[in-house]
C-alpha cells in the first residue's frame, strides 16, 4: 500500500495524517541539524520512492513517499535543496557517518 493514499491503513491513517507525521519528522529532523539536503530515491521491488534527508555531518532519516512531485514538494515546504540520488549519489559524510554509527551497535 503507499504511504499516502487515500484508503485508510490498519492505524486509522490516511493520506492528510500520513502526510502530516512524515513532514513532522522532517521538519524537526531540518530544525536540529545544520545544512539538511534531501535526496530522491527510485521505487524498489519493496518499497515505493523515499526521500532521505542528510544533515551536514552526515546524519540521515528516511521515509516513503508517494512520488518525485510529493517529494519534491515536501523539500519545498522544508526549504531545503533537493537532489535526484541517480544524479548526484550519496554525500560521502552519510557514508562516512552510516559506517561510524554501524561499528558501534
Amino acid at each position: 500500500m503507499r504511504l499516502f493514499s487515500r484508503s485508510k491503513r490498519n492505524d486509522g491513517s490516511g493520506t492528510k495524517e500520513a502526510r502530516a507525521r512524515t513532514l513532522a519528522h522532517f521538519r524537526e529532523f531540518t530544525a536540529t541539524r545544520v545544512g539538511v539536503e534531501a535526496f530522491i530515491e527510485p521505487p524498489t521491488a519493496h518499497d515505493p520512492h523515499t526521500m532521505v534527508l542528510v544533515a551536514r555531518t552526515g546524519e540521515w532519516t528516511r521515509r516513503r513517499v508517494p512520488d518525485v512531485r510529493e517529494a519534491r514538494a515536501l523539500a519545498g515546504a522544508l526549504q531545503i535543496p533537493i537532489n535526484d540520488v541517480h544524479l548526484t549519489g550519496y554525500p560521502a559524510s552519510m557514508r562516512r557517518w552510516s559506517a561510524a554509527n554501524r561499528r558501534r551497535a
